[in-house]
């Protein structure tokens, strides 16, 4: 996976993308906007797109690389816009709640 925002994270800050939430169920049925934001306050799943430098310097165990699937913390860090016109989230590498499939 390419980095194509144009950001590059310093120190111990990483660059995500957020997934987006679904307004149809699969079988085509709309989600109603209240069911919509209860799930957006569930979790936030991202995808690593770049890291600073010092990021994951201290971690043990799993050591996320870019193109990982993360969970996020819901209101961390703040959201971007690359210069591809994309919106993403920067934040602390302390952030991420946890790996998937990791």
């Amino acid at each position: 996976m390419t980095n194509q925002s144009g950001l590059s994270p310093v120190e111990f800050k990483i660059l995500v993308k957020k997934d987006d939430v679904a307004d149809q169920t699969k079988g085509g049925i709309w989600i109603p906007i209240s069911a919509k934001e209860q799930q957006e306050m569930k979790q936030e799943q991202a995808t690593l797109i770049a890291h600073g430098g010092n990021a994951f310097e201290n971690w043990l165990g799993t050591i996320p690389k870019v193109g990982d699937r993360l969970y996020i913390g819901k209101y961390s860090g703040y959201q971007v816009t690359g210069i591809d016109k994309v919106k993403y989230q920067l934040l602390n590498d302390k952030d991420i709640a946890a790996v998937i499939g990791g």
